[in-house]
């Protein structure tokens, strides 16, 4: 048991990681539509004090048992893009998603991207994250297809125009120890 308790706080650390891997800006994949979800929801109340677990064996669970960082992009015809790559590199960055519903998000250099709230529905088919600024107040939300969510990988899918699904660019993220940074 404390085994699985320990795999789950590292789970979720990386989870964090992989939302540093979306980018600050509101770009054209980002949809202001909610989805419904049955997974990590933030909590609504300041006299809350526990933190709403996501449910076990849940996508959402696989996302948040560890940190995430993103390690390699992939384009619509199967092609490694560079990190630095212009229609990817807003989305690079170490991501830590928690089982109460919120993330923080860092660049490489540990410096902060962004952070607020996540979710992922039942079905495991998309991640919304919704960014706040420091005052809580929503910056942006951007909603995501899910390539692939398992314990090795995390993988979403950008399209630089919503229009075109022709076009896009897969985010890879694997598991990191890489600590989130205070």
């Amino acid at each position: 048991m404390t085994r699985n308790i320990a795999t789950l706080a590292v789970a979720l650390a990386a989870v964090g990681a992989l939302g540093a891997c979306s980018s600050n800006d509101n770009s054209s994949s980002d949809t202001t539509s909610a989805q419904p979800t049955t997974s990590a929801q933030p909590t609504t109340s300041a006299a809350a004090s526990a933190t709403v677990a996501v449910p076990p064996g849940s996508p959402a669970a696989v996302l948040a048992a560890t940190a995430w960082e993103t390690t390699s992009a992939t384009d619509a015809h199967g092609n490694q893009v560079p990190l630095t790559d212009d229609n990817v590199k807003n989305y690079v960055g170490f991501a830590y998603f928690k089982p109460d519903g919120t993330f923080t998000m860092y660049n490489l250099d540990d410096t902060p991207k962004m952070h607020g709230d996540w979710s992922v529905p039942a079905d495991g088919k998309t991640r919304t994250i919704v960014a706040k600024d420091d005052a809580g107040q929503e910056k942006f939300r951007r909603v995501t297809d899910i390539i692939t969510l398992n314990d090795k990988e995390f993988t979403y899918r950008v399209y630089p125009d919503a229009n075109d699904k022709t076009v896009y660019f897969d985010i890879i993220h694997t598991p990191t120890t890489h600590p989130e940074p205070k």
